[in-house]
């Protein structure tokens, strides 16, 4: 089995240029797994963008198909010679597919249709496109993606939603990705560890998911006052609430609207917190303070006092 792993500006040059082979460690997969197995029993499971010749998803799965109680695993993937994969009970079948095992094709859609989760490492240049796809099938999902996918239109009214939610492990609770030869590394946070495999760690990647876990059902400990401190919230030009510039930084004592960055998602407790907007003011323009427009913030209001 191999493995994948980034680095911001490697991430950035994939989505551009559409090189999508990270392959995910297996370790990840089993620290963010241990927190839905619950989720898995008597399902259908399919990892639509994994070859099991490399896939650790395949790997896991297969794996621990019994531990979990599934009741079919599933694995199609791109490429010259795209394979179909099967687990059900001891047998495994493997048929040729018609196509070239895009998630996007219709023999490929039809897998989609008779399963129940999806969990796997999609590429990251075709994330919206696959995102859509499983909100329009209804299907529950565990996918990794970049943490700028909070910000696409097609992920963000998901959150909105509570149709998806940031999943356990975050940034550095992600250690990183299997890349292929071809792959420069480069950074302080690459390697190339005992097995041979060439690893670069992005630190800006996350889990995105519609299984519940236990993490966001944990309040976040305000500790910080905005009486008194009036001036490190500085209200928006274009709307009124207050801007924070850390998650840390929310005031306790404050019940309005207030800006923070996109990374509070990682501590969402929707219990908490509604989730008002993303980005933009009254005007329908980037949040504004004194004229200038600080990094996309998510605008919250406290549900509980």
């Amino acid at each position: 089995m191999k493995k994948r792993e980034v680095d911001h500006s490697l991430l950035d040059k994939a989505k551009i240029n559409k090189k999508d082979e990270f392959y995910t460690q297996l370790i990840d997969i089993e620290k963010e797994m241990i927190h839905y197995t619950k989720h898995f029993r008597d399902k259908v499971v399919y990892c639509n963008c994994d070859n099991p010749e490399y896939s650790n998803f395949w790997k896991f799965f297969y794996d621990h198909f019994e531990e979990l109680g599934l009741r079919r695993l599933y694995a199609t993937y791109y490429g010259e010679g795209a394979s179909f994969f099967s687990y059900e009970g001891y047998s495994v079948t493997v048929t040729q597919l018609q196509g070239n095992g895009d998630f996007r094709s219709e023999e490929c859609i039809q897998i989609l249709e008779h399963s129940d989760i999806v969990v796997t490492n999609p590429p990251f240049s075709l994330f919206r496109e696959y995102i859509c796809q499983l909100d329009s099938h209804k299907k529950d999902f565990l996918v990794i993606s970049n943490i700028n996918a909070i910000t696409y239109k097609e992920v963000f009214p998901l959150i909105r939603a509570n149709k998806a939610w940031l999943g356990v492990c975050f940034g550095r609770g992600i250690s990183g990705f299997i890349v292929p030869e071809n792959y420069v590394l480069y950074g302080t946070e690459t390697k190339i560890d005992e097995n041979g495999n060439r690893i670069i760690s992005p630190n800006n990647c996350m889990w995105l998911t519609s299984l519940d876990n236990e993490k966001r059902h944990q309040p976040i400990e305000l500790v910080k006052k905005y009486k008194g401190n009036e001036d490190a919230y500085p209200f928006y030009d274009n709307y009124h609430g207050i801007n924070v510039n850390k998650t840390q930084d929310i005031p306790a004592d404050y019940m309005g609207a207030m800006g923070v960055p996109i990374t509070f998602l990682n501590k969402y407790d929707p219990e908490q917190f509604e989730i008002l907007k993303f980005r933009k003011g009254d005007d329908d323009k980037d949040l504004k303070i004194n004229g200038k427009a600080p990094y996309f913030r998510i605008l919250i209001k406290r549900k509980t006092a």
